[in-house]
């Protein structure tokens, strides 16, 4: 559960701004979404390297170019 002090006199625009970041810092929804299924180990383990792989190309086409 997420807890903003919200200090006397303060704009509650600030306030819903400082909860919204805290919110996405927490990634709260991100858990929630991968919650909602199942994916089997091997599958994410295959994600994971694809992942990696096309952060490796990218990081070897811009030492090269």
């Amino acid at each position: 559960m997420l807890i903003i002090p919200v200090k006397e006199g303060e704009n509650i625009d600030k306030a819903l701004k400082r909860y919204k970041r805290k919110f996405d810092r927490t990634k709260t929804m991100r858990s929630l979404r991968e919650r909602k299924t199942f994916t089997k180990p091997s599958v994410a383990k295959r994600a994971q390297k694809i992942k990696a792989s096309y952060i490796q190309r990218l990081r070897t086409q811009e030492e090269i170019g």
